[in-house]
């Protein structure tokens, strides 16, 4: 069994952690969203070791990418509109939101560097076309 490379094994890892704040998240607050628990299935796939993975990871990236441009623009609009009122606060200490942006792009460009990285590809692939039965 070929374990996958370090770039794919910090993504998994990070998609674990992701995956237990949502499920707790969900417990918690009884609501599901597809923003937080979109990583149980893509969880599952690199985890199987599916066909599908990588373009799940591809595109769980990509709605990721899209809810955070979101959100920046909002944090934008509603900082020129009530400075005051746009604080972030965890634990009851206030958080830069600065330093929230910075944090967001560096988590967005690793998943859009491991999504492409060729040896991403090729033990995903090459794992799917091992475990698919060859008819001869």
């Amino acid at each position: 069994m070929k374990l996958p490379p370090l770039p794919l094994c910090l993504l998994l890892c990070l998609y674990i952690v992701l995956a237990l704040l949502s499920i707790t998240r969900a417990i918690i607050t009884g609501n599901l969203d597809m923003f937080t628990l979109g990583v149980l299935p893509v969880l599952v796939g690199l985890v199987l070791k599916t066909s599908w993975a990588i373009w799940a990871v591809r595109i769980y990236t990509a709605i990721q990418t899209l809810g955070c441009a979101a959100l920046g623009v909002t944090a934008i609009l509603a900082t020129h509109i009530s400075p005051e009122d746009t604080r972030l606060f965890f634990a009851g200490t206030e958080i830069p939101l600065s330093l929230v942006a910075v944090t967001l792009v560096a988590l967005l460009s690793f998943q859009w560097w491991v999504a492409f990285l060729p040896s991403t590809r090729d033990y995903l692939l090459v794992q799917a076309e091992a475990d698919t039965p060859k008819n001869h």
